[in-house]
């Protein structure tokens, strides 16, 4: 938080237990252990006034936190965990609390969890509201440009051949675009559990607009950091493709496509944010371009 929001990101964490108080008193919550492995936002395990299991998750007040209080709005359930209160000045918002919760991830067989994901994915794509404030993909891919200023003009540490591919495909991508839809924007292995109401449902949207297609790139990246390991890789994810292409009945290019762009552009944002380049992605970048599309 520290590194993201500087001074107001310490400030937020001085205050974080009089938030909590705040929230827990305004909701009727009892609350209890946060769960493992925070990053950018808090979010603890609670009980509403009833005794039922919830969530609640706070963070900085900033326009990805508030997109995903929007999008949940929006969702209303439909494909990932309902959203029952929130406030936007507090930066708070109580969830449905998803269990058994185990991650995609666990799943063992590849193709059986990219079928998995294909089905939530259908359910998240929504018609945009008439009024909104979500992000575009394309204000996303701005990241390529910012990567061109910062090495004045070239690539820096930035293979040259994968730079020239995302950029290349970005513009022919959006050119060609169908009709933009409320996107998850991040959904992986990660951010898809298990559930009671329905079988699996996600969690964490950053609420994004854009073609639906995007929503595979991040798939196809994913699980960090294991997928880059794999000795098969290519073929696995030609396999993961080929199942998208049928369960989404979509173009196989385009999902080819939208994955070596935004592994190239994930790899960027490693770059602004941690000052690493995100090897991991490009490795998923270099394998998707050896793929016939």
């Amino acid at each position: 938080m520290v590194a993201l929001y500087g001074t107001e990101g310490r400030s937020w964490l001085e205050n974080l237990p009089e938030l909590l108080e705040k929230c827990r008193r305004r909701w009727s919550l009892t609350l209890g252990a946060p769960f493992e492995g925070l990053s950018y936002n808090y979010v603890v395990r609670a009980r509403d006034a009833d005794g039922d299991p919830v969530v609640l998750k706070v963070g900085v007040p900033n326009h990805e936190l508030l997109a995903e209080i929007d999008a949940l709005g929006v969702y209303d359930g439909r494909g990932c965990a309902r959203l029952l209160a929130s406030d936007h000045e507090l930066g708070a918002m109580v969830l449905e609390r998803l269990t058994p919760g185990a991650m995609l991830v666990s799943v063992e067989y590849d193709e059986q969890a990219t079928r998995i994901a294909a089905d939530v994915m259908q359910q998240l794509w929504r018609p945009l509201p008439a009024q909104h404030s979500f992000p575009t993909i394309e204000k996303w891919s701005d990241g390529m440009q910012r990567l061109r200023s910062t090495f004045d003009g070239g690539t820096g540490p930035f293979p040259r051949r994968l730079v020239e591919a995302a950029e290349r495909l970005f513009a022919e991508l959006f050119a060609s675009s169908r009709e933009a839809v409320l996107l998850h924007g991040d959904l992986h292995h990660y951010n898809i559990l298990t559930a009671q109401r329905e079988p699996w449902l996600a969690i964490d949207p950053k609420g994004v607009s854009g073609e639906a297609l995007y929503e595979t790139g991040a798939l196809l990246r994913n699980p960090v950091p294991y997928v880059a390991t794999w000795p098969d890789l290519r073929q696995k994810l030609a396999r993961r493709v080929d199942i998208l292409s049928e369960h989404l009945q979509a173009d196989r290019a385009r999902i080819i496509g939208w994955g070596i762009a935004q592994a190239v552009l994930s790899s960027w944002w490693s770059y602004e944010d941690e000052g690493e380049v995100g090897e991991e992605a490009l490795i998923i970048a270099r394998a998707l371009l050896e793929i016939d599309p």
